[in-house]
């Protein structure tokens, strides 16, 4: 399918690159059809992508892999949460965050509380509170920073 968007004018979607989130973002439970736009530019996965609704085109997020950021970012979820998305393994389990971006760019953060989680297998996801006790705005300019200027990217 062909879709118009705010960001990326028209992209085409295929039904196999289509994530339904069951009960939409947080405070927007409506939207519940999403796909992944990644930065064409990037040689490797990782970075910012962009959650963009299927619903709503004018409608994407920033999103990264948190553990790109925090190592060891190990949310821990009830299991009952997660049935609706299929049976679960760390094998097909593939776990986003949103990123803020402010006006001031070194207060940019991650939201760690409450992660978007994905079966790769079944393209079925949710964002989910977490029970851990993180933060829902942890600062990540200096992170980003430091690991642009170690691979040489000033």
């Amino acid at each position: 399918m062909e879709i118009e968007t705010r960001l990326f004018g028209k992209v085409m979607v295929g039904d196999d690159k289509v994530i339904t989130l069951t009960s939409g973002l947080i405070g927007f439970p409506e939207m519940k059809r999403f796909t992944l736009i990644f930065d064409s530019d990037k040689e490797e996965n990782g970075g910012v992508m962009w959650l963009q609704s299927l619903d709503e085109p004018v409608f994407a997020l920033p999103v990264v892999v948190p553990n790109d950021i925090v190592p060891d970012y190990n949310p821990t979820v009830n299991d009952e949460l997660l049935i609706p998305l299929g049976e679960m393994s760390p094998e097909n389990t593939y776990v986003l965050v949103t990123v803020k971006v402010p006006e001031k760019i070194e207060d940019m953060s991650i939201n760690l509380k409450a992660p978007i989680i994905i079966n790769t297998d079944t393209l079925k996801g949710d964002q989910i509170i977490v029970e851990d006790d993180v933060d829902v705005r942890f600062p990540v300019y200096d992170i980003l920073k430091a690991a642009k200027e170690k691979k040489g990217e000033n």
